[in-house]
C-alpha cells in the first residue's frame, strides 16, 4: 500500500497528491501536520529513504534556523527536532512497504509508481 505524507498547504505535496491520484493506485493520505509521526516511525521512514535525518530538515524554516542551525545535533536529536516540529519535515513523502522517496522534485514518485 502506498501511503503519502501530505501537507495541504504545500504546492510541492499537493503536485505528489496528484501524482498518485491519477497513477489510479490505492494510497493513504497522513496529513503528518495533523497526526504527527513518533520518533519510531520517523527513524524507519528516513531508513528506507536511505539519507540521514540532516537530509530531511527543512533549513529555511524559522524554527529551524532560531533552535538548531550551527548546532552539532545528532541524528537522534534531529529525528527528535522533526517529532517536537513536524513543520521541518520535507513534504511530500510518499511509501512502500519497503522503500520511500521525497517527492521534491514531484517526480521522484513515479520511482515508486
Amino acid at each position: 500500500m502506498l501511503r503519502i505524507y501530505h501537507n495541504a498547504r504545500c504546492r510541492k505535496s499537493r503536485e505528489g497528491l496528484q501524482i498518485l491520484q491519477e497513477s489510479g493506485k490505492d494510497f493513504e493520505t497522513r496529513e503528518y501536520l495533523k497526526e504527527p509521526l513518533s520518533e519510531k516511525e520517523l527513524s524507519k521512514l528516513i531508513g528506507k529513504i536511505g539519507i540521514k535525518p540532516a537530509k530531511l530538515v527543512r533549513k529555511n524554516e524559522t524554527i529551524w534556523k532560531e533552535s538548531y542551525k550551527g548546532k552539532d545535533l545528532s541524528d537522534s536529536e534531529i529525528i527528535k527536532a522533526m517529532v517536537e516540529n513536524p513543520k521541518l519535515i520535507e513534504r511530500p513523502i510518499v511509501e512502500t512497504e519497503n522503500e520511500a522517496v521525497i517527492g521534491r522534485p514531484p517526480s521522484n514518485i513515479q520511482k515508486l509508481l
